[in-house]
């Protein structure tokens, strides 16, 4: 709901929020002291005051109720109303301002600027709403000043610590805690765990916690998050049993902190058993917690369980729908996840960016192209083009399906596409073999100022790869490292040995392959043997095999690359021993199979979405 004021008319007949102006005045008038002469005239001037509509205390509960409902041109229509009654420098309403003013921060500073008198609250509110380094120099010059500081102000600055992972100015910010005794005050402490957890820090995190006493409910939750994003599930328990031992009972934060835990494989027991847990306190009908529970059971591969979970929540959000709609998008179940799409809006929840990019990344899998164009010109049809993860999602799902034109066309409609947009594309010519075109897309990536990362620059060298353009890609490699500064990984030197082998520039691809910089990973010496195998050295490839079966004795795949190589030159007693080697070394190996499409215009109905 909107409100509007109209400044050239008698502000008390204005709509002023939820406050009804007519029935205000008639009570004001009952409830009027009548005149006596006892009375002093400042008494009188309090009281009318105190009654007015236009008092200081119905300005501070106008701004007040700007502020929380995000009206700030309203607020600044009272602002000049203040200004015009002279009650421009009353501390109140200045705060007040300052709190409405704080989403546009140079008004807020103009305003701070100006005001005569500033106690803490104001100073404050500038550090509470400013950034790291703006609220430093706040923090300064409070200090100078003399004003003081109380936990709200260290808690603010640990917090803006916390959103640029600056643990150094933490450090000096927790000497000063320690030193000041903040250190046992559970808010300051609660934020301060937070920093170093988000920092990696968790022994730092656990110190703090264990100096304060009296722990809230609050720093419990934030320490059992810290163990959590680090991944320690046995230390989040732990901390968990030593909770419950204290009489502190867990909320619906406590247990989605748990479950994040077990969100890898081998805990998916100890999930189970906070899952009991959970039922038996009954924070199962919790949204975030069942959400949480989908997700514990999704990122342990149960997606039966995960189903289960999901079908026994009793209210939904879009966000339960996506973490059900990922799971299964990631396992390449590309007909659940339509169905539960389908089901998602037949119940009236309306997908969103995640949804949409989940659902692309499922029929990348697949290579499905008619469920894609199928989800495209959903994604045209309400308005998701606009994301840019659904645009490049689609760029990278149409590569997949090998349509550079759909891949192309999503591109073009990016207005402001970012690296992975313009990697996308560079991996999609790539992919199809286009080796020029990516190099002309990497070069005009660079012209507008965006700077490569490995990713890219593996899409480059893969594409020159392709290409047989040898000397492009040393060029990529030398720039990668030169004027990037990147650290090439296995990788890149799995392209550039790949690149050098197919040229036939085998002595060079050898002393690349053995230099000191580079690890013999199955993946280079499986190229190395490749292009040996293509240019008939026997001598290097036979090198490079017993490197790799070394490395890998069980796959089968590494005996077939060695035999299909002495087969091409006709030694077959080689091909048997390889053969034999395989079978003494490697399982079974299970036939592979191929999924086609067919009829897929027909098969595929529009119904779907």
């Amino acid at each position: 709901m909107r409100y509007s004021f109209d400044l050239h008319r008698p502000f008390q007949t204005t709509v002023i929020f939820f406050i009804n102006t007519r029935e205000r005045a008639t009570q004001s008038r009952a409830l009027r002291p009548k005149l006596n002469p006892s009375l002093s005239s400042s008494t009188l001037r309090n009281t009318a005051s105190a009654l007015h509509p236009e008092s200081t205390g119905f300005y501070s509960h106008a701004l007040k109720i700007s502020a929380k409902m995000g009206l700030f041109k309203e607020g600044q229509q009272f602002h000049s109303r203040i200004i015009k009654q002279g009650m421009n420098n009353e501390l109140p309403l200045q705060t007040r301002m300052l709190n409405l003013t704080c989403k546009q921060f140079p008004d807020a500073e103009k305003l701070f600027d100006q005001m005569r008198v500033r106690n803490l609250v104001a100073w404050n509110t500038m550090i509470c709403k400013s950034n790291l380094f703006l609220g430093f120099y706040y923090f300064k010059k409070m200090l100078i000043n003399n004003v003081g500081f109380d936990h709200i102000t260290l808690n603010s600055l640990l917090r803006a610590s916390s959103e640029v992972n600056d643990v150094v100015f933490g450090r000096e910010l927790h000497c000063l805690i320690v030193k000041l005794g903040f250190l046992y005050d559970s808010f300051v402490s609660s934020a301060l765990v937070h920093l170093y957890g988000k920092c990696g820090l968790v022994e730092e995190a656990r110190w703090v916690f264990d100096q304060v006493f009296c722990r809230d409910l609050v720093l419990w939750n934030v320490m059992v998050s810290c163990y959590a994003s680090a991944s320690l599930t046995q230390e989040a328990f732990e901390l968990f049993d030593l909770m419950k031992k204290e009489g502190v009972k867990g909320d619906g934060y406590t247990f989605c902190s748990l479950l994040k835990s077990c969100c890898s494989w081998g805990f998916d027991e100890l999930g189970r058993q906070i899952h009991d847990l959970i039922i038996k306190l009954g924070f199962d009908s919790d949204v975030p917690v069942a959400s949480a529970l989908v997700d514990m059971y999704v990122k342990n591969g149960n997606l039966y369980d995960a189903l289960n979970a999901f079908d026994g929540m009793t209210a939904r959000n879009v966000v339960s729908w996506n973490t059900l709609i990922v799971g299964y998008a990631q396992h390449g179940d590309a007909e659940k996840v339509m169905e539960l799409l389908r089901e998602m809006r037949l119940q009236n929840f309306c997908p969103d960016e995640l949804t949409m990019s989940s659902i692309i990344r499922c029929c990348c899998v697949l290579s499905t192209s008619a469920k894609l164009s199928q989800v495209h010109a959903y994604v045209v049809k309400n308005g998701f083009g606009s994301f840019l993860s659904v645009a490049n999602a689609l760029i990278h799902g149409y590569s997949k399906c090998g349509h550079v034109d759909g891949a192309l066309q999503c591109f073009v409609l990016v207005s402001e596409p970012d690296l992975v947009s313009w990697t996308s594309l560079i991996g999609a010519y790539s992919f199809l073999g286009h080796s020029k075109e990516s190099i002309i897309v990497f070069e005009k990536m660079l012209a507008t100022g965006v700077k490569p990362d490995q990713i890219a620059f593996l899409a480059i060298l893969s594409a020159c790869s392709h290409g047989g353009l040898v000397n492009e890609g040393i060029h990529y490699f030398n720039t990668m490292m030169n004027d990037y500064g990147t650290i090439p990984d296995s990788e890149h030197y799995t392209c550039l040995i790949d690149l050098l082998g197919r040229a036939g520039l085998l002595d060079e691809a050898f002393n690349v392959l053995t230099s000191q910089t580079v690890a013999c990973t199955p993946d280079t010496l499986g190229a190395f043997i490749g292009a040996c195998s293509i240019h008939g050295n026997i001598i290097l490839a036979k090198w490079a095999a017993e490197k790799l079966v070394a490395l890998e004795p069980n796959k089968p795949v590494n005996y077939t690359l060695i035999s299909n190589m002495y087969a091409s030159k006709g030694r077959w007693l080689d091909v048997e021993n390889v053969r034999k080697m395989m079978t003494d070394h490697c399982d079974y190996k299970i036939p592979g199979c191929s999924q086609v499409e067919v009829a897929a215009d027909v098969m595929c109905s529009p119904q779907v979405i």
